[in-house]
């Protein structure tokens, strides 16, 4: 039997579709690691410190983690495919600014409004392929190619930096998204077509403000604290004005009838504890990696393309391992996956601590993908559980909180990993001993939090019933973020 004109027009239309929404998380991931690479470049060009590196990474995670679950509802109340257009353009335009950046401030403007675009673009680039496929099997096959392509982009990033810093300067990492960013948008002019959810809530605007000025004014005092200060005016009055913020945040949270932040989720144990475990998920990975090239350029004297080379154990080990993540957490239970995840992690960057100057690359590389591997049994497992712990209908919800709770971890494990270095310092230890105890640090937080969830990771009471494919089907897919192991429905 042949397939109808109809039937046949309407698979081409969504293997259109999936190829636009894939290329444009694909851009946003190879983003989060393509500037790793290139960070050695950029201090030596840019004559900056390493407060200055930790910004230029910080400010693209903190937008995209403040700003996530609001793009997830611009998508739907203004419509998914203007907000993914509006997301590809703002962030294309970006990367050109932070190519021809020629301070740091320029630079961290541009990751900074970059953040803002991907805050829009990933969001609704899910929820378009949502759209596209209403059956929930073929959703979910759908949603589980798009996790699987884009999330190349996380392994292509350290050796695409590193091959392109090493040829023509670190301006060239954001130059390569601009004829992605151009073909993104010429595609999907012609062949993405107009969704919305009339029933989507209103946007959280006092929630949202509160919230980037509150973890914004946190990470300047954990990022400036080192070179200030601990006890400056500064620093100090940016603690106090956080912890005020954030409190103002909770407040507003608490009395809104549509809050971006729904606490009343937190009062399951089981979306508290993932979620949680989230935070140092992102904060051991993202904190330990803003290290990696560096360590490779600065201590053990490699090429910018060395050390992104160097570094691919873990990336390749992160996109091996994440499609089984799922499978075995389904299989043994989150907690036993999760825990032995974390604690694979935590070893792993216990063990990368002890790395030095004369350590041969023979003796580094299985740290790397052990901690790779460890990370990728956490991150769909953490959202898979936090997804159980609500209603179907909330699923999209709680797995772009997840996706936020992890994003925020990051911008924390940079500020903090990185004041962890610069304290070393100015005690008098070297950069490697710095390193050696940031690494440290984001072991032994990694160790506490796999006890902790092998102690309290299991199921609420109010989950039972409820199962994680069903509620990666729920109406609100939108808010779903920029992981591509996190995101996969299982």
């Amino acid at each position: 039997m042949t397939a109808s004109p109809a039937a046949v027009g309407s698979r081409s239309h969504r293997a259109v579709l999936l190829t636009v929404t894939c290329l444009g998380q694909f851009m946003v991931l190879l983003d989060n690691t393509i500037v790793g690479a290139a960070l050695p470049d950029m201090q030596g060009r840019l004559h900056t410190q390493l407060t200055g590196l930790q910004w230029i990474v910080d400010a693209y995670v903190l937008l995209v983690a403040m700003l996530l679950l609001s793009g997830g509802v611009f998508a739907d109340r203004f419509g998914r495919k203007r907000v993914y257009l509006t997301g590809v353009a703002v962030f294309t335009a970006a990367s050109v600014l932070c190519s021809l950046a020629p301070s740091l401030g320029w630079l961290v403007t541009g990751r900074g409004l970059q953040g803002i675009g991907a805050a829009a673009l990933s969001p609704a680039s899910l929820a378009l392929l949502a759209a596209a496929y209403p059956v929930p099997r073929e959703r979910v096959k759908a949603i589980g190619l798009w996790a699987g392509l884009s999330g190349i982009g996380l392994a292509a990033g350290p050796v695409a930096g590193g091959a392109l810093t090493d040829a023509f300067g670190w301006p060239a990492i954001f130059l390569v998204n601009l004829p992605i960013g151009v073909v993104l948008l010429l595609a999907g002019l012609r062949s993405l077509e107009e969704t919305r959810n009339p029933g989507a809530p209103a946007i959280d605007v006092p929630g949202t403000v509160l919230s980037v000025l509150g973890v914004g004014t946190m990470t300047y005092g954990l990022i400036e604290g080192g070179a200030r200060g601990w006890t400056s005016p500064p620093i100090l009055g940016s603690f106090t004005a956080a912890v005020i913020l954030l409190a103002a945040f909770v407040a507003v949270e608490a009395r809104r009838s549509a809050p971006m932040l729904p606490l009343r989720l937190f009062r399951q144990r089981l979306f508290t504890v993932s979620n949680t475990a989230m935070v140092v998920v992102g904060f051991a990975l993202m904190g330990s990696s803003f290290f990696f090239s560096q360590f490779f350029v600065y201590v053990q004297g490699s090429s910018v393309l060395g050390a992104g080379l160097r570094t691919l154990p873990l990336s390749l080990a992160m996109v091996v391992v994440s499609p089984y993540a799922g499978r075995l957490a389904a299989r043994y239970g989150y907690r036993v996956v999760v825990t032995t995840g974390l604690a694979l992690a935590g070893l792993g960057l216990l063990a990368l601590g002890m790395v030095h100057a004369d350590t041969g690359y023979g003796d580094v590389w299985w740290r790397l993908a052990t901690v790779g591997t460890g990370f990728a049994l956490t991150m769909s497992p953490l959202t898979g559980a936090a997804i159980q712990a609500v209603s179907a209908q909330e699923g999209g919800l709680a797995s772009g909180i997840s996706s936020t709770t992890r994003q925020i971890g990051a911008v924390l494990g940079v500020a903090v990993l990185g004041a962890v270095v610069r304290t070393r310092q100015a005690d008098g230890a070297s950069f490697e001993a710095g390193l050696d105890n940031a690494f440290l640090a984001a072991g032994a937080v990694t160790l506490a939090a796999a006890v902790f969830t092998g102690l309290w990771l299991t199921r609420s009471k109010a989950a039972e019933g409820s199962t994680a494919p069903q509620a990666a089907t729920g109406p609100r897919p939108a808010t779903t973020s920029d992981g591509a192991s996190a995101n996969s429905p299982r």
